[in-house]
């Protein structure tokens, strides 16, 4: 007979985890601004009237998303609002990724968990680096939403905008396939939010970089949704 883990009451939450690095991660993103402005201040006067494209090529990623935005493309309130909102999001499904990276009664869950870990915590460094080069507040704090009512103050849409109080504690509660199945459920109206954020992005942002990570997403979490669809309907009743 195989019983349920039950998580010991001692060990911190996920969301508790995440609280605690919150400063550390907005620090962190203030820490690149600086480092990006310095490093253009000290190639404009060094290498006046000279290709830099040697160096870039040392330096830039191999990611197609840079880890700092182009300083000649000028962001606008959109691209803000989308790289706050999309942080508080990214931050929501990191909550129920950990979770059921803990409590998932099937590997199969547990590894879309797990990779959804991955990809959304190196996004949401990557858009509190963006957010702070921009000199926008990268916590979040107090802002204007450029989705008004739906998002503004990250209020009723918690599908769009995280997890709700009442859906973290169902997940909480629940166990086995139970646990599986709602996070599937719970995980899949996440990222349907997330592809409507990253489509109004690249429809209206206006940074090249922002709206390139806006369509990575709308792809990836689009094939999730698919993927979660599958193991929904491999589950046991």
């Amino acid at each position: 007979m195989t019983t349920t883990p039950v998580p010991s009451t001692s060990a911190p939450s996920p969301r508790t985890r995440r609280s605690r690095t919150k400063a550390a991660l907005a620090a962190a993103a203030a820490a690149t601004a600086l480092l990006v402005a310095g490093c253009a201040g000290s190639s404009a006067a060094g290498h006046d009237g000279h290709d830099d494209r040697a160096g870039a090529e040392h330096s830039a990623p191999a990611s197609t998303t840079s880890a700092s935005p182009s300083t000649s493309a000028a962001h606008s309130d959109v691209d803000a609002a989308f790289a706050r909102d999309m942080v508080v999001h990214h931050e929501g499904a990191l909550d129920m990724a950990e979770l059921a990276v803990e409590r998932a009664s099937t590997p199969e869950v547990r590894a879309l968990a797990e990779r959804v870990r991955a990809a959304q915590q190196p996004e949401i460094d990557l858009m509190q680096g963006w957010l702070a080069a921009w000199g926008e507040d990268p916590a979040g704090g107090e802002h204007e939403s450029q989705h008004g009512d739906q998002h503004g103050g990250h209020g009723a849409d918690t599908s769009s905008m995280g997890m709700s109080e009442q859906d973290t504690a169902a997940l909480e509660a629940a166990t086995g396939t139970a646990f599986d199945r709602l996070f599937l459920q719970q995980m899949t109206v996440h990222h349907e939010g997330a592809v409507e954020m990253a489509r109004e992005e690249q429809v209206s942002g206006s940074d090249p970089q922002a709206r390139a990570l806006a369509q990575r997403i709308e792809a990836d979490q689009t094939a999730e949704v698919a993927e979660m669809a599958a193991l929904l309907a491999q589950l046991p009743a």
